[in-house]
């Protein structure tokens, strides 16, 4: 999956000026009154089909009707209408000026959908091929970070092959596995929202949460348990500013932060986070830097674990980076947002804005 996706990027590596589609097109000079046609593309392919569905609907809750004439593109799931109905849900997208994209999952956030934006020169909001493809596989992500100083959990990577599980890099699976030690977490590396996480306490329970976690995707990653303090940190850029938003400590009432806790209330969400201001600083300057090292676009959302640093101090470790982070009215970051004193609706703005091609 990952080498499809970097194949986009050389395929779409000209820089691509979103203003020459109207051009071939021989659209004339837009009038400045003349609200912009917004397609919030929400649906996919995975598990979190449903959950990306009620992100749209978040999102057009709260979008500047004055500004913009938006509505909800659904891309069904594949195995549902097949090519003709995926086809015919692309082509539409050429009648917006941008499209919003909120499919958790593939093909939206792993740069698959940027890829094809970009060939047909239509604006969207989230991040390009290369930095949707890296973030969208933990691994990778994490090890891509490592290089640059930043605190990772130890992870054995393991891929589906010929009907063989293999361990990347360890020619023994389940040895590799066991050296983590336990408690650890087995969840899908392709995959959001906990569907197919486990977290695993004995040797007995790892083929089992290995097989589950295979369901989501063809990756999977085994990570060692970081005991500490769970925070999430959202944030985004446009040419005039970088925006840190208060960060969200995450207490689950459950084992881990699984599907419940994040849509069932099964969590204390707390923002901002009880954590001294020097950590506060550090978690935003690192989540903006991280940002830049991605190259990425429109708003992300990056989970951490702070755990004690054997100085009376913190240390910062990074779980996963969200670049198509969620938007119902039980997400991170519309709290976030409220908790800085904005509105959903002036980040819309300043996202959309950022990306509109100037006619």
């Amino acid at each position: 999956m990952l080498a499809k996706v970097i194949f986009f990027l050389y395929i779409c590596k000209a820089n691509v000026n979103p203003k020459k589609r109207y051009e071939s097109e021989g659209e004339k000079t837009r009038d400045m009154n003349t609200k912009r046609k917004i397609a919030i593309v929400a649906g996919g392919d995975s598990s979190e089909h449903e959950v990306s569905l009620r992100s749209a609907q978040g999102i057009l809750s709260e979008i500047d009707t004055e500004r913009y004439d938006a509505e909800i593109v659904v891309m069904p799931k594949f195995a549902d209408g097949g090519a003709e109905a995926r086809h015919q849900m692309l082509e539409k997208l050429l009648q917006y000026d941008l499209c919003y994209i909120t499919i958790h999952g593939t093909p939206g956030e792993n740069g698959l959908l940027a890829g094809y934006l970009d060939m047909m020169h239509i604006p969207y909001s989230n991040c390009g091929v290369l930095a949707g493809a890296v973030t969208f596989n933990k691994y990778a992500c994490n090890h891509y970070m490592s290089a640059f100083g930043v605190r990772i959990s130890p992870s054995v990577l393991l891929r589906r092959r010929y009907g063989k599980i293999i361990a990347v890099d360890h020619e023994d699976m389940l040895q590799a596995v066991t050296a983590l030690g336990f408690p650890m977490f087995i969840k899908s590396n392709v995959g959001g929202s906990s569907f197919g996480c486990t977290k695993v306490k004995n040797s007995n329970e790892i083929l089992p949460a290995i097989e589950r976690a295979f369901q989501e995707g063809d990756e999977v990653v085994c990570e060692a348990f970081m005991k500490g303090t769970e925070i999430t940190c959202g944030v985004y850029k446009t040419k005039d500013k970088a925006v840190a938003f208060p960060i969200t400590e995450v207490v689950t009432h459950n084992e881990f932060f699984d599907y419940n806790a994040k849509y069932k209330g099964e969590v204390d969400e707390i923002t901002p986070a009880r954590i001294p201001d020097e950590v506060r600083d550090r978690v935003q300057q690192a989540t903006l830097r991280l940002y830049d090292l991605l190259g990425c676009k429109g708003i992300i959302r990056t989970d951490y674990i702070l755990t004690p640093d054997g100085k009376g101090g913190l240390d910062i470790n990074l779980l996963e980076v969200n670049t198509t982070p969620g938007m119902t009215a039980t997400s991170f970051v519309p709290q976030q947002i409220r908790a800085a004193g904005l509105t959903v609706k002036e980040v819309l703005t300043d996202i959309i804005e950022a990306n509109l091609p100037i006619c």
